[in-house]
């Protein structure tokens, strides 16, 4: 439990601390003025002072926030500051670059992290090894039995899973022939000494034109032989520059398939109960922390990356909408009238609760529906 409880702290709390530092950092390096950095909500337990910042340590653990200097125009310039440090009225592009920043740190953090999974544990391959064998299928017809390893299609070796059905698809339906490794077995059940053997067969089959459900539940048409995976992996182990460049790759695949999840979400081919909040990112994080560190690492990447996809989006409030207002400034040579950037933040507020408590409601019930209970009593 306390681990679970730290690792919530540790995720959720540093995933928002680093993307205020990127706001930070920029404002900093731009020489805008900071007056206050905390890590944490709430409450200040401790606080420091260096140049004109103050630097804290709040109560509430989960996050933190960067106060900047006449982060709107009737704000009034704090003392031992200068109007030339005003965020409000630095050029539009400057402001641009402070505010981005934040989400694009959440994305840097993401491949920091996947680069040390892969430095540190490897990167997971999944393997061509039959889990099950769908009934009435080219792979029942061909004799494929569940535990066979697939490992070579028309003498072309595959060793991966994506390598194989990347094969199959290409294929277009011609029939090919198989090189499977499928395990012996023991003579006695208790054999459990004996050395793990294997015999290699061949077979041949046609692939089939079939419908599947992709990842978002939609139906597409696919090349498939009718099997699906052991989930059997193995892990790829990758020097420095290599592990950066499997990290790159592992986060741009993640950037790829969330950014699809926000557009099929939006298109409502995913569901509004699929929307998770607070308790489920707790839920899921005490939950990898039990497991063990790569799955915590994982997890906070993928979170980041989330974290970061949602602030670009061009909702007043959030990130994407302020950064929307800069370029309308950038492009048109004049800020958005006052009024507009009003009522539009009244309504990037209103949406951001509204998200928030679909979120939350959706959490609730899981749980209710977890513990079934509103099921049937005997």
């Amino acid at each position: 439990m306390l681990t679970s409880i730290v690792a919530v702290v540790l995720v959720l709390g540093g995933l928002i601390f680093f993307h205020e530092l990127g706001h930070f950092s920029v404002a900093r390096a731009l020489g805008m003025g900071v007056t206050t950095f905390s890590l944490g909500f709430g409450p200040k337990l401790l606080r420091w002072k260096k140049g004109k910042t103050e630097y804290a340590l709040s109560l509430i653990p989960l996050g933190g926030y960067v106060a900047l200097v006449g982060e709107t125009e009737d704000q009034e310039i704090p003392p031992g500051f200068t109007a030339n440090e005003v965020f409000s009225l630095r050029p539009a592009w400057q402001r641009l670059l402070v505010v981005a920043a934040g989400p694009l740190t959440n994305i840097v953090l993401a491949w920091l992290l996947c680069w040390l999974l892969a430095l540190g544990w490897g990167t997971p391959v999944p393997l061509p090894q039959v889990g099950g064998v769908l009934k009435d299928s080219p792979a029942e017809a061909a004799g494929i039995k569940p535990g066979d390893m697939i490992l070579a299609i028309d003498g072309q070796p595959v060793e991966s899973w994506s390598a194989m059905a990347a094969v199959i698809a290409k294929g277009n339906g011609k029939t090919v022939e198989l090189l499977l490794s499928r395990p012996d077995v023991p003579a006695a059940a208790n054999a459990t000494a004996e050395v793990s053997r294997s015999t290699e067969i061949h077979v041949r089959l046609t692939p089939k034109r079939s419908v599947r459900k992709t990842i978002f539940g939609e139906d597409e048409e696919a090349w498939l032989m009718g099997i699906s995976s052991s989930g059997a992996v193995r892990l790829e182990q990758h020097g420095l520059a290599n592990a950066a460049w499997a990290g790159l790759r592992q986060t741009a695949d993640m950037l790829a398939l969330t950014w699809q999840g926000f557009v099929k979400l939006a298109q409502r081919v995913v569901p509004l109960d699929q929307v998770g909040g607070p308790i489920m990112i707790v839920q899921l994080v005490g939950k990898q922390a039990q497991e063990g560190l790569p799955g915590v690492l994982a997890l906070a990447a993928l979170i980041s990356i989330n974290l970061g996809i949602l602030n670009f989006l061009p909702i007043p409030v959030l990130d994407g909408g302020t950064i929307v207002f800069c370029l309308w400034e950038m492009i048109f040579r004049r800020p958005l009238h006052q009024k507009v950037l009003e009522y539009s933040m009244r309504i990037g507020i209103a949406l951001l609760v509204m998200l928030m408590l679909l979120a939350t409601y959706n959490d609730i019930w899981r749980v209710i529906k977890s513990n079934g209970w509103f099921g049937s009593g005997s």
